[in-house]
């Protein structure tokens, strides 16, 4: 529904089908965050080389946008393209994130806000959690933000759950991430919620950019450095993913570090801000997607080479971490691909 008269209807997205994503840009932008969503989402394609994003920059009202570099940017589109977004970013904004009063919104950007039609994925990057939280989108929801930034938006907005340790978040079609660089990892996120790991993969690789970051932003806090160690975990996790289709005891693992299963315990911990069992079922869980969308092997078979031993353990993870079950994934992403 249109509520800003000044601005006519218009065709935005001209190319029917794509799936249509809106960022929503305001004064004080990091340029870096506009180009995230343009580079990650812009540039994902299916296998024929076929793009399946169109991705615009939008503003409320069209026209010079300040950055916080030394340049502005011109941006020709006002909120009319949120009214045809199926997904709206808003990317955050140096000079007024931290200044909204709980509930209350500048009236051009509430009015702007009010384009989005119901049922549109509405994510933010970086502080611009700070305008969905304004906008009441967020309550009683579980969110994140910049860990800087975390004390200010908590007394703010006390009726968002808000979780500091995490990249990113999805809560009912509301997505959060956290620092600027978190956005790539909420924006694979969403390639890979709609077309895919393979895709997803795909466009991470181009990127130069890990398709999944371990651990959350805790271990970017600044806090006093300890004293660097000599010893990681990096073998272990190595020795891993060569192995994901047998069973790995603690004590297997550790072994590759030649620690002892305590110190090696609290080592993946510090590294990746996850227990090891956690981070195997993860990767156990992203082996399987693999296989589900990119070959014909029965679901037993998968389960077994992803390390989950039985299909019904299988199901009960995919379940878990993704809410559909092996058939119906493969069903939408052997299709999508």
């Amino acid at each position: 529904m249109v509520m800003m008269c000044k601005y006519r209807a218009v065709t935005v997205f001209r190319r029917p089908g794509r799936h249509r994503v809106a960022v929503l840009v305001r004064h004080g932008l990091l340029p870096m965050e506009l180009g995230i969503a343009h580079r990650i989402m812009g540039r994902s394609k299916t296998a024929a080389g076929d793009l399946l994003y169109e991705v615009v920059t939008c503003t409320p009202v069209p026209g010079q946008v300040r950055t916080d570099a030394d340049f502005t940017i011109n941006v020709e589109h006002g909120p009319e393209a949120l009214a045809e977004a199926d997904t709206v970013i808003v990317p955050a904004a140096h000079e007024t994130d931290e200044t909204y009063t709980a509930g209350r919104l500048p009236a051009h950007l509430a009015d702007a806000l009010a384009h989005i039609r119901p049922g549109t994925r509405i994510a933010s990057i970086c502080t611009g959690a700070f305008v969905l939280a304004a906008a009441g989108l967020l309550d009683g929801r579980r969110a994140t933000t910049h860990w800087a930034a975390c004390d200010t938006f908590r007394a703010l907005y006390p009726r968002v759950r808000l979780d500091p340790e995490i990249l990113y978040t999805e809560d009912g079609g509301v997505l959060t991430s956290a620092g600027v660089a978190s956005g790539i990892d909420l924006c694979l996120h969403m390639v890979r919620s709609d077309f895919g790991t393979a895709v997803a993969n795909s466009v991470a690789r181009r990127t130069v950019v890990p398709p999944h970051r371990d651990g959350g932003q805790a271990q970017f806090v600044e806090r006093p450095v300890p004293a660097p160690r000599v010893h990681s975990t990096e073998r272990a996790r190595t020795f891993a993913l060569a192995h994901l289709d047998r069973p790995l005891t603690l004590r297997e693992l550790a072994a590759q570090q030649s620690m002892s299963v305590r110190t090696f315990t609290r080592r993946f911990r510090e590294e990746t801000c996850v227990s090891p069992q956690r981070w195997l079922i993860r990767q156990r869980v992203e082996r399987a997607r693999q296989l589900l969308e990119e070959s014909d092997l029965p679901v037993d078979r998968i389960a077994r080479e992803a390390g989950f031993g039985t299909a019904a353990s299988l199901r009960q993870h995919l379940q878990a971490v993704l809410g559909v079950s092996p058939s119906a994934y493969r069903r939408t992403f052997r299709a999508a691909g």
